[in-house]
């Protein structure tokens, strides 16, 4: 009988794994002994970081869209349909419209974040955000048109995709409003749930005097409650106001119900060994990238070292050989200080990070991985 492996998820984590199942398993697919099916909701593919520039008129949605067939390995079976149902004791899936195999014997979810402002009253009404194409195209538009007044950059929801976004933006947007003249008519604050600008101590402690230097405000233990879009008005759980002209907002994330509903993990995040990667309450799961409650950054840097481990642990299973791989944390992300300057951090389980002093040519460096980033999603790089 085929061996079914099935990756639910064509994000960063879904297609570099596919791409890697198809190099090792050639053999074996092509002899029907092995099937690679990769089941996405969407045609496309979508490489998200791309939404931080666009409201900056530096990108443009496009730029981030590609159609997963044309990343993915011809030996893969690629299915645009969404599963609605995952019995984890019989090992079986339900599609909304039927199209993907019914049994598995591995299973990877790589579902991704999805973005819940409604948890916070008024927050969908009131905040903007660069964390989907549309609200990346609506801030472009108020950016444009805000001249003068209080910009507050808010973290609400943690953990989020991509922990250092949040700190770019207002140094891009610092950056912006300088080289348009524009500053001393504009305040901007920056707000974060704990005591610190970021999660990670080591990154807060590099950035905080760069935001001192640059004169970004910060309200750090602020966590919002309530927001009044007509006032212009965010309430903190711990009882602070915050005035604001214009609000973008880090909103709360979650994983899809799909997650909860299996019985898989909280808030649609798959509760997984740190290392292997394997789910906790179902055998011969997998998740990875943001799907996987792992303890590291959502990252696309980390979805794609976590690709390379579940493939190897699959290819040593499906041939009744030990799994001896495992994930060390790695992490690597660059951090845009500027329009034209950026920094850059690598840390995993072991080791810290230790951000690098910002450069043009590091701001280079990231626009050109955000180019080849598709060689990325291909398996090649």
């Amino acid at each position: 009988m085929t061996q079914e492996v099935v990756i639910v998820g064509g994000g960063t984590g879904g297609s570099v794994l596919a791409n890697d199942l198809a190099d090792r398993f050639a053999a074996e697919i092509d002899a029907g002994d092995v099937r690679v099916t990769l089941v996405n909701d969407s045609e496309d593919h979508v490489y998200k970081p791309v939404w931080l520039y666009v409201p900056f008129g530096k990108r443009e949605p496009s730029d981030g869209r590609r159609p997963l067939r044309d990343l993915v390995d011809s030996r893969v079976d690629v299915v645009v349909d969404r599963v609605t149902d995952i019995d984890t004791d019989a090992q079986r899936l339900t599609y909304r419209d039927g199209g993907g195999p019914g049994r598995y014997d591995k299973l990877v979810l790589a579902t991704g974040s999805t973005l819940a402002p409604d948890e916070i009253p008024g927050l969908a009404e009131g905040g903007h955000n660069y964390y989907t194409e549309e609200g990346a195209l609506a801030l472009q538009e108020e950016l444009l048109s805000f001249t003068e007044g209080h910009l507050v950059l808010s973290v609400i929801g943690s953990p989020h995709m991509c922990p250092a976004a949040p700190l770019e933006f207002v140094f891009m947007a610092d950056d912006w409003f300088r080289k348009r003249g524009l500053r001393e008519d504009i305040d901007i604050t920056y707000t974060y749930p704990i005591q610190r600008v970021h999660g990670n101590p080591h990154i807060a402690e590099w950035a905080a005097p760069l935001m001192e230097e640059r004169d970004i405000n910060v309200e750090t233990f602020f966590n919002a409650e309530e927001i009044d879009a007509e006032n212009g008005v965010m309430t903190s759980m711990e009882g602070g106001e915050l005035d604001f002209d214009l609000l973008v907002g880090i909103p709360p994330h979650r994983g899809i119900d799909l997650v909860e509903e299996a019985g898989l993990g909280d808030r649609g995040w798959v509760e997984v060994d740190s290392e292997t990667l394997e789910a906790e309450h179902a055998d011969n799961v997998y998740a990875l990238g943001d799907t996987a409650d792992a303890g590291v950054p959502k990252a696309g840097s980390v979805a794609h070292y976590q690709a390379g481990v579940v493939a190897q642990r699959i290819a040593s299973e499906l041939r009744d050989r030990p799994a001896t791989e495992t994930y060390d944390g790695k992490t690597l992300c660059f951090v845009e200080t500027g329009m034209d300057a950026a920094s850059y951090v690598e840390f995993d389980y072991e080791n810290p990070p230790s951000p690098a002093t910002p450069s043009k040519k590091l701001h280079w460096a990231k626009l050109a991985y955000n180019e080849s980033y598709w060689l990325t999603a291909r398996g090649l790089l």
